[in-house]
């Protein structure tokens, strides 16, 4: 059974925390942005303070590559820009122990899906709310939800991220 999330876009930048809910609006992960001199880093916590995961931003990689870490931070993925076409991105998302992810769609409106081979493993979308700067995050039933949720704020952040620093 898949399980959705909401996450509030204008809130996604580093140095701010944030809330991810679940579809009845209860907080369930917590979103620390740590501002470090060498890279941006978003930590991501259960409800009682307990890392979960984190994202790295690589700074000495090519543009556009987000890391994935686990709570020991070892690499569990990472995010690549892979292709801009008209009205389609699409990002790929190498899975250290796992299958690999695509992600393809409008990712700058925020309607895209996760796909691992053709199996579509996730959604996000913006149809589901009507508060403009919040999106959602299907997560199909077998998967890992923090993997998927960090994929998702990658690549809202790398795909925002001019937007923001012209803030």
């Amino acid at each position: 059974m898949s399980k959705r999330y909401k996450i509030r876009q204008k809130l996604i930048s580093i140095g701010d925390d944030f809330w991810i809910e679940n579809e009845k609006g209860q907080k369930i992960f917590k979103v620390d942005g740590k501002v470090l001199r060498i890279s941006k880093t978003l930590v991501f916590e259960d409800v009682n303070g307990r890392k979960l995961a984190q994202i790295k931003e690589r700074l000495l990689s090519i543009k556009d590559t987000m890391v994935i870490e686990d709570a020991n931070g070892r690499d569990i993925a990472i995010v690549k820009k892979a292709l801009i076409a008209p009205l389609r991105d699409k990002w790929n998302v190498n899975v250290k122990d796992g299958e690999d992810l695509v992600v393809q769609g409008n990712i700058l409106d925020l309607e895209y899906s996760i796909k691992q081979g053709r199996k579509r493993v996730a959604e996000v979308s913006k149809k589901w709310f009507t508060i403009t700067d919040t999106y959602g995050v299907e997560v199909a039933g077998d998967q890992n939800d923090i993997l998927i949720l960090a994929i998702a704020v990658a690549v809202d952040m790398m795909a925002h991220d001019g937007e923001r620093d012209n803030k």
